[in-house]
């Protein structure tokens, strides 16, 4: 990649400088639901996010794995299985399936609540879903093995890593929202895992798959700050001023101050990987465990409770 270019096309592009207005966009003012994967059940447990307690399952295609809130939509990617589940968060009825995958990942929802952007790990694509209409929009080639994304506050840049120990993250313009276009890559100094664009839009945080590492980038793509963090890989997501960080294999989740700081540490259960905010909550299920976890903004655990056999991941949506 053109370093100097990269840079350039970094600088013309306006990140927001405040927490994503998908604060009201994508969640809307009724009961929070935490919907998780029961990945080996075929099926979506909600629970209500301010109790703890279980509301209904909701039965899928086989093997949901990842799940992303984009508007009131609840986007699942069923990995295996090569489709995509739509689900209405009012209701919590499947409205689509999407077939034409190769191994769909997970997704990035654009600010308007309408757009996600799901990596296609085995057609090393990025796809376009409108997911009011059900409709794919656009085929992105970013790489072989495209898995954990992530979009800036400003819906503008997607960055995704290509592996779950990726030696490269490519980096996707979306200033045109239906047709991204592919910037470049850029190498960490390690192997990537997740990617996080915080809300000041001027941060974009990963983790390592193989060390206890951090980096945080610049928007444009240059290293500021180096953290320690627990067993790899980790996993992070932001509310306005604070990263949570979680390792499923050290069984913790991390807050940091957004200058890299660590706040405080809370134990939470093995294969506690993934981990979404909203709603003043935070939630982290269990990979191979099947308890999902509730803390607030603090770093208190509030709710720990058994689910299902398994749960890859979890959002929150309005009911």
């Amino acid at each position: 990649m053109d370093r100097r270019r990269f840079l350039l096309a970094g600088a013309s592009l306006a990140f927001a400088s405040r927490p994503l207005l998908a604060a009201a966009s994508t969640i809307g003012q009724g009961r929070p639901v935490v919907l998780a994967t029961a990945d080996l059940e075929a099926r979506l447990v909600a629970v209500d996010l301010l109790s703890g307690a279980v509301l209904e399952h909701i039965p899928t295609t086989a093997y949901p794995r990842s799940i992303e809130a984009v508007g009131n939509t609840a986007v699942v990617a069923h990995s295996e299985m090569g489709v995509v589940s739509l689900i209405d968060g009012a209701s919590r009825h499947i409205t689509h399936v999407l077939g034409g995958f190769g191994e769909p990942r997970y997704t990035a929802g654009h600010p308007d609540g309408r757009h996600a952007y799901v990596t296609d790990a085995k057609l090393g694509q990025l796809v376009t879903l409108d997911v009011l209409t059900g409709s794919v929009l656009a085929r992105l080639p970013v790489g072989l093995l495209a898995r954990h994304v992530s979009i800036n506050h400003a819906g503008t840049r997607i960055w995704t890593a290509l592996g779950s120990k990726a030696d490269m993250i490519a980096v996707v313009d979306t200033s045109t929202r239906t047709h991204p276009r592919l910037l470049g890559h850029i190498r960490p100094p390690f192997l990537a895992h997740d990617v996080a664009c915080a809300p000041d839009g001027e941060q974009i945080w990963v983790s390592s798959g193989d060390e206890r590492k951090l980096l945080v980038y610049t928007a444009d793509g240059q290293i500021v700050a180096h953290l320690t963090a627990d067993a790899p890989p980790q996993h992070i997501t932001f509310d306005a001023t604070t990263a949570y960080v979680t390792s499923g294999l050290s069984g913790t989740f991390r807050r940091h101050a957004l200058d890299g700081r660590m706040l405080s540490l809370t134990r939470v259960p093995e294969g506690s990987y993934n981990v979404q905010y909203a709603h003043q909550r935070v939630v982290t299920p269990a990979l191979g465990y099947g308890s999902l976890c509730i803390l607030n903004e603090a770093g208190a655990l509030l709710h720990q409770d058994q689910i299902a056999n398994s749960s890859h991941d979890a959002c929150i949506v309005s009911a």
